[in-house]
C-alpha cells in the first residue's frame, strides 16, 4: 500500500447502520487497531436507526452524521451535541458535499443511495461500492464521471470483488483478454424447490438464506435471484464486458465467489468463507492486504465444491439482467425501481412471492427506454417504474401461501 493510501484517510460511511455499513465499521476498527492504518471516520449516514447511529458516532468520535428521517433530527442532536446533524431525504448527499473526505463506503441499499454516491464521485473520492443500484440505474453516467472527476470505484459485492481481484494486472479494460467471467450464486433458500413452491413462498421462507446474513431487501433479491440480474448489469459496467461474456453458475457452498476464464483458457478464481468483511477489507486496503478480521478457510474440512447451471425456468430473473444490457438507456433504472417496489409489497404481504419478478418484467416491457443523458432522466425512469408497479398492485390481491414441505 502506498503511504498516502495508508495515512490521513477520511472515510464517510453511507448506510452505516445496515449490514454492510456495520461490517465496514468493524473492519475499520480492526485495521486501525492491528494494521498501522489511519482511517478517520468523518461522516455517518443512516435511515431511521438512530440508536445504532448514535452508538457508532460515539465509538468512532464522529463529528458529522446524517439521518434520513427529519423528525428524528432533534433527538440525534440532543444525543450528539458536538455533532453536525444533517437531516431529511437529501441528508446523505449533503453530508458528502459538506464534509472533507478521501474515501466513501457506499452502502445505502436501493435507489436511495444513488444521489450521495454520485456526489462522492463528483468529489473524486475512492468509493467502496456495495450499492448495486448506482451502476444498474446510472452506469451510463457513472463511467464518464469517474474519468472526469478522478474518482475510483472498488467493488464490495463478494462476486465483483472476486472478479476485480482476479483481473488485477490485466489492465483497466479486460475485454480482449477475457473469454468470460462467471458470477457464482448460492441458489438462495429455494435452490431445490419446485416452481409452484417458489411462486407461493412466504416472507419467512424467503428470508431464510442458507449461507449469507444480509438485510431483508438483499435477502429477498437472493431468493428471487434478482440479485444476479443486478450483478450481471453491474459487472457489465464495472469490467466493460458485453452480456455474452458474463455467465452464472449455482455454487451452494459459497466458497468460490466468482472466477475469470481468460482467452488462453486459463482460469483464476477467488475463494474464501462467506464473510462480507473480507471483500470490505480488500476494498479499504487496496492495493495492499492486511491481516484479516474474518476467519481463514479451513481447507481440511472442505470435502468438495459443487457447481450447477441456473434453471431459468424456475428462476427467470437473471434473464432480465441480460435484457437490460441489450436495451441500454434507462432500462436498468426501470428494472431496479420495479423490483424495489415489488420487494417492498411482498415484505408487506401485499403480493405473492412470484409476482415480484413478473411485475419487474412487465415494467421492463411496458415502459419505453430512453437515452441516459442526466440524473434527472434516470430518476424519471425510476419514478415511472414505481408508479407502474403501484398501479398494478391495486389490481392484485395476495394468494394464500403454499405450506412449506
Amino acid at each position: 500500500m502506498t503511504t498516502d493510501r495508508r495515512t490521513n484517510r477520511r472515510l464517510i460511511v453511507l448506510g452505516s447502520t445496515g449490514s454492510i455499513g456495520t461490517n465496514t465499521l468493524n473492519v475499520v476498527d480492526h485495521l486501525n487497531r492491528t494494521a498501522s492504518a489511519s482511517i478517520k471516520v468523518v461522516g455517518l449516514a443512516a435511515g431511521r436507526n438512530i440508536k445504532a447511529l448514535i452508538d457508532q458516532a460515539r465509538w468512532f468520535n464522529v463529528e458529522n452524521v446524517a439521518i434520513a428521517d427529519a423528525d428524528q433530527q432533534q433527538q440525534v442532536s440532543d444525543a450528539l451535541p458536538d455533532c453536525t446533524v444533517f437531516a431529511g431525504p437529501d441528508a446523505a448527499e449533503k453530508l458528502v458535499h459538506e464534509v472533507e473526505a478521501t474515501d466513501c463506503a457506499a452502502a445505502i441499499v436501493g435507489a436511495a443511495g444513488l444521489r450521495p454516491t454520485l456526489a462522492a464521485i463528483r468529489h473524486g473520492l475512492t468509493i467502496s461500492l456495495s450499492n448495486k443500484e448506482t451502476l444498474v440505474a446510472a452506469g451510463e453516467l457513472v463511467r464518464p464521471m469517474l474519468s472526469e472527476y478522478g474518482a475510483t470505484l472498488i467493488p464490495v459485492d463478494s462476486e465483483h470483488s472476486a472478479i476485480f481481484q482476479c483481473l488485477n494486472g490485466h489492465g483497466s479494460s479486460p475485454r480482449n483478454r477475457v473469454k468470460r467471467i462467471v458470477l457464482t450464486a448460492s441458489g438462495g433458500p429455494f435452490r431445490t424447490a419446485d416452481k409452484q413452491t417458489i411462486q407461493n413462498a412466504t416472507v419467512d421462507q424467503a428470508l431464510r438464506h442458507p449461507t449469507w446474513s444480509m438485510g431483508p431487501k438483499i435477502t429477498i433479491d437472493s431468493a428471487t435471484m434478482m440479485n444476479k440480474a443486478l450483478e450481471i448489469i453491474e459487472a457489465h459496467w464495472l469490467f466493460d464486458l458485453p452480456g455474452e461474456k458474463i455467465d452464472l453458475l449455482i455454487h451452494p457452498e459459497s466458497v468460490v465467489h466468482s472466477f475469470v476464464e481468460f482467452t488462453d483458457n486459463s482460469t483464476l478464481a477467488q475463494l474464501g468463507p462467506p464473510d462480507m468483511r473480507t471483500p470490505i477489507q480488500y476494498a479499504l486496503t487496496y492495493p495492499d492486504r492486511a491481516g484479516g478480521c474474518s476467519d481463514a478457510m479451513d481447507w481440511s474440512k472442505l470435502r468438495g465444491l459443487s457447481f450447477e447451471p441456473v434453471d431459468f425456468e424456475r428462476f427467470e430473473s437473471p434473464k432480465l439482467g441480460y435484457r437490460v444490457i441489450e436495451a441500454g438507456g434507462t432500462a436498468g433504472a426501470v428494472l431496479n425501481a420495479a423490483n424495489e417496489t415489488g420487494v417492498k409489497a411482498f415484505l408487506e404481504r401485499r403480493i405473492p412471492f412470484g409476482r415480484i419478478v413478473e411485475l419487474t418484467g412487465e415494467a421492463l416491457s411496458e415502459i419505453p427506454v430512453e437515452r441516459v443523458d442526466s440524473l434527472e432522466t434516470v430518476l424519471d425512469a425510476d419514478r415511472r417504474a414505481r408508479q407502474y408497479v403501484r398501479s398494478r398492485l391495486a389490481d392484485l390481491s395476495p394468494t394464500p401461501p403454499v405450506p412449506a414441505r
